[in-house]
């Protein structure tokens, strides 16, 4: 797999050969779009799964400058993601819950970032699913307190891909997309 960095600086993932992409079952892949939320820095991965296989389409991070009042962060990340779920089309959204041992103002502007990407997806009708950080690392790596390293590391092994996704954000959510298509018993 090559990795192509788009104008919007997201990354698209092209298969390396036409074989790659092919799928040997009737069953269509199913798209996920998968979300770490922050006011900062959203991460986003879209993963086109199917019982038999799951591969990365795109990912990227939405960044907000805190210069930025809080209502234009929270529509800048709404409509990015909208411009993500027009441009890849996934059906279902995975996001990652809230983490608790995080400080309120934290988790209060987490919970605000997740409104707007719930909206967003709502809009388009998608099927939306959260899972706890703890459970997609679980999911993923196979340790719920496994650190960012060991996620990408994963990440990039699930997918065959020949570089670890970057930003973290990104890397974390594939994750998300990936737990969801486990969890869901789709790959």
């Amino acid at each position: 797999m090559s990795k192509a960095l788009v104008a919007d600086g997201s990354v698209a993932v092209e298969a390396a050969s036409a074989a790659a992409q092919s799928v040997t079952s009737a069953a269509p892949p199913v798209r996920i779009l998968g979300i770490d939320p922050g006011l900062a820095h959203t991460g986003w991965g879209v993963v086109e799964a199917t019982p038999w296989s799951q591969r990365a389409l795109a990912y990227g991070c939405i960044n907000t400058s805190p210069e930025l009042s809080r209502a234009l962060r929270l529509s800048q990340i709404h409509d990015d993601i909208l411009a993500v779920i027009e441009r890849y089309a996934p059906r279902e959204l995975a996001i990652e819950g809230i983490y608790f041992g995080t400080n309120a103002k934290s988790a209060l502007s987490i919970g605000e970032v997740r409104g707007v990407t719930i909206l967003a997806a709502a809009s388009h009708q998608l099927l939306v699913q959260e899972y706890q950080p703890t459970q997609v690392k679980q999911t993923i790596v196979g340790v719920g307190r496994a650190d960012k390293a060991q996620v990408q590391f994963m990440i990039k092994a699930l997918l065959h891909l020949n570089h670890q996704p970057e930003p973290d954000h990104a890397a974390d959510a594939l994750a998300v997309a990936l737990c969801h298509a486990q969890q869901s018993r789709i790959g």
